[in-house]
């Protein structure tokens, strides 16, 4: 059994399949939880960069082992770094370190532009590009008759190889053009942009749901998982509406943070 203040090492492997021991102890002695105390030396190897994104933690069998802990303590500690969105389960390979949480300001940026602020190195996958008819919430978003010819681009977005968010756009027809090989290169805000439209400003609102079961096999999810929602109306600088996005974030990878001030 591990005695307190005595560092014991579990050996987690990065992705390159490095072993890089990281020393870990316990204070029985304390009134902090063990398991806390446990999760709060991982999570500070995952701010500090001695737990890597992509490292994988030995099991939980062999970290209790090592620690002297019992395996509910070892996964307890785990999953609350789960929860936190630090570290992920994945079947068949164990427990993974992942980057932490996205955290996005609610103003007028791409997901694409934040992501890439926060060093996060944003990939894009294009499920479809497309012409479609617009539905009743889409054709009022609009500004447009039901049922006429909108454009549609439906993305997945991820960062450092996880799923970060799925995103859903309508855009009037021949507003601009939107090649996919381009929409997989960079943020669709920029895109605009560079067709000469001026983003100007917006109306969003931001909700929460659980994932479909189409929504978590694209987002590595359950069904059922727990997804942040946001709808947006984007005008551009002469009050014209350009596109209206419907995005799925999920929770443990992504938040909103908002300014609040007071009124005098």
């Amino acid at each position: 059994m591990a005695m307190s203040g005595q560092a014991n090492y579990a050996r987690p492997v990065t992705a390159h399949g490095t072993d890089r021991p990281l020393p870990l102890s316990v204070d029985r002695t304390s009134p902090v939880p063990l398991y806390f105390q446990l999760a709060q030396q991982l999570e500070a190897a995952v701010e500090q960069g001695r737990l890597a994104p992509g490292a994988l933690l030995g099991n939980e069998i062999d970290l209790a082992a090592r620690l002297g802990l019992s395996r509910p303590t070892v996964r307890q500690a785990i999953q609350t770094l789960v929860d936190k969105g630090l570290m992920v389960r994945r079947r068949g390979v164990g427990t993974q370190v992942v980057h932490s949480q996205v955290r996005r300001p609610l103003e007028l940026s791409s997901l694409y532009d934040d992501l890439e602020a926060a060093g996060q190195r944003p990939a894009t996958e294009v499920l479809r590009n497309t012409t479609e008819p617009a539905t009743a919430e889409v054709a009022a978003a609009l500004g447009v008759a039901e049922g006429s010819e909108v454009h549609l681009v439906e993305r997945l977005r991820s960062a450092h190889g996880e799923p970060v968010a799925l995103l859903r756009n309508h855009l009037p027809p021949g507003l601009v053009p939107l090649r996919t090989e381009e929409l997989e290169a960079t943020g669709l805000y920029r895109l605009m942009r560079a067709g000469g439209i001026t983003l100007h400003s917006a109306r969003q609102s931001v909700g929460a749901r659980a994932a479909t079961v189409g929504e978590a096999g694209v987002l590595d999810e359950e069904p059922g998982a727990p997804l942040l929602t946001m709808e947006r109306v984007t005008y551009d600088d002469t009050g014209r509406v350009v596109e209206f996005g419907s995005h799925v974030y999920r929770a443990a990878r992504y938040a909103f943070e908002f300014q609040l001030l007071v009124r005098p």
